[in-house]
């Protein structure tokens, strides 16, 4: 996205690819409070900190009606091997190509 937001302007609306490479919206979730949890990339020790800190606090989360979605500009393979292994309940999206 090349459009600047500022903390709480409403997220313009984007399609990107998930673990499985299907493309994805945001207005799919926009059922609930949306949490968009932006991250460098897979694997990174801090990346992976912050993550598996939004799945241990997944029930508090799911309480409020939010959905987190995590975003990362690590490819959908590498981005799928991440979440199995560090078991997040949420999608990853994908923003490689920028």
């Amino acid at each position: 996205m090349s459009t600047k937001i500022a903390v709480g302007d409403k997220a313009p609306d984007f399609i990107l690819p998930d673990t499985d490479k299907n493309p994805r919206r945001l207005k799919e979730f926009l059922e609930k409070k949306i949490v968009l949890a932006f991250f460098v990339g897979a694997f990174t020790s801090t990346c992976t900190k912050e993550m598996c800190e939004f799945r241990d606090s997944i029930a508090r989360l799911v309480d409020l009606n939010a959905q987190v979605l995590g975003v990362s500009v690590s490819d959908p393979f590498s981005s799928k091997a991440f979440a199995e292994k560090n078991r997040l309940p949420f999608p990853i999206l994908s923003d490689y190509k920028t």
